[in-house]
């Protein structure tokens, strides 16, 4: 984890733009991180597409996730998703709430993500599905209110990550840097499985497959690594800095492989 507040800040902010860029999120979802010296707050930026995501855009929550300050800027209507896991949660550091493409045929037809190659294993062995239907009825799928935050925190439980039925899904971390690996190496396994399924029967890890694999995916130099990877295609004319990159850049951010910068 960052050293300092103001170091927690910026990796946020990174955390958020690299999400955007490896098409984990896009004008939606959203990211946070809990704070590095009150573990009764935690850090969210105000409602902005992650990929535009600054510094300056983060703010600061209690766990009942109200501002710590007056806002003078819209807030993300979600926000308890964060609060809520926190509040259940003390070894959860980061947290990212999304609706990637990769994960949503499983989400809408209620199939498991279960890993089908050694970093898959980082989103775990046994991933809970969450159905704001079966307790609430009809909603508009936002969730809002501190007792639905609290429903899928329940959902979540111990795992590192909940499908949210029809929706997405809500991924933790111990640091932002694992939440951020861990993100993106879900998606990939959603992905290979989803293309193992039109060969044939996948054949997924196993358990102790998942334990050591997971483990490996966490390791500090794997994590740093992998960050650096990311920071760079996020940010290609940046410089890389303390295993990330400055926060102010001289260029759009990268598109993904093979897509026109926009």
């Amino acid at each position: 984890m960052a050293n300092t507040l103001n170091d927690l800040i910026e990796e946020l902010a990174l955390a958020n733009r690299i999400l955007a860029n490896e098409g984990v999120l896009d004008a939606f979802g959203h990211v946070s991180a809990r704070h590095p010296d009150d573990p009764g707050r935690y850090l969210l930026p105000r409602a902005r597409s992650p990929g535009l995501v600054e510094s300056g855009d983060i703010l600061q929550f209690t766990l009942d996730s109200q501002p710590v300050k007056p806002p003078t800027v819209h807030l993300y209507a979600e926000r308890v998703i964060h609060g809520c896991i926190y509040q259940a949660r003390p070894d959860v550091m980061a947290i990212c709430h999304h609706h990637a493409p990769a994960v949503m045929p499983f989400a809408i037809a209620g199939k498991p993500i279960v890993p089908v190659f050694h970093l898959g294993a980082a989103g775990g062995e046994d991933m809970p599905f969450w159905d704001q239907h079966d307790e609430f009825g009809d909603t508009n799928l936002l969730v809002v209110k501190p007792e639905e935050g609290r429903s899928l925190a329940r959902a979540l439980g111990n795992h590192p990550a909940v499908l949210m039925n029809r929706h997405g899904a809500t991924v933790v971390g111990g640091t932002i840097k694992e939440l951020v690996s861990r993100s993106i190496f879900m998606c990939q396994n959603a992905e290979y499985q989803l293309r193992a399924l039109m060969l044939g029967t996948p054949a997924p890890l196993h358990h102790g497959e998942v334990e050591l694999a997971g483990a490996i995916s966490r390791l500090p130099n794997v994590v740093t690594r992998t960050w650096e990877y990311w920071s760079a295609r996020a940010e290609p004319t940046s410089t890389l800095r303390r295993g990330g990159v400055k926060s102010t850049r001289a260029a759009p951010h990268a598109a993904r492989k093979g897509k026109k910068r926009r």
